[in-house]
């Protein structure tokens, strides 16, 4: 589904500018990592989180259990996998 779109013009490096606006709403900042995927006939980028982003997520799984870092991460596969199954 589109919300939005922009047209961009290619520099002669072949370099677009994503406008401050969708920038924003997507949390792109300076240094910040995008994936670039091709399709058939078009390119999608989308923004990528670093683990620091995400990393409260596994504090929530394994919440009051433990500090063990093995540990957290096995209780937070087997939530993730848990709330897939549940929305399958």
């Amino acid at each position: 589904m589109v919300v939005s779109m922009m047209i961009r013009t290619v520099s002669e490096r072949g370099q677009i500018s994503i406008p401050a606006a969708a920038r924003r709403k997507l949390g792109i900042k300076p240094k910040s990592k995008v994936r670039v995927e091709i399709g058939e006939n078009e390119i999608t980028i989308k923004p990528v989180k670093s683990i620091l982003e995400v990393a409260g997520i596994f504090h929530e799984y394994a919440k009051g259990k433990t500090t063990d870092w093995d540990t957290i991460l096995e209780e937070t596969m087997k939530a993730v996998v848990e709330e897939i199954m549940d929305e399958a």
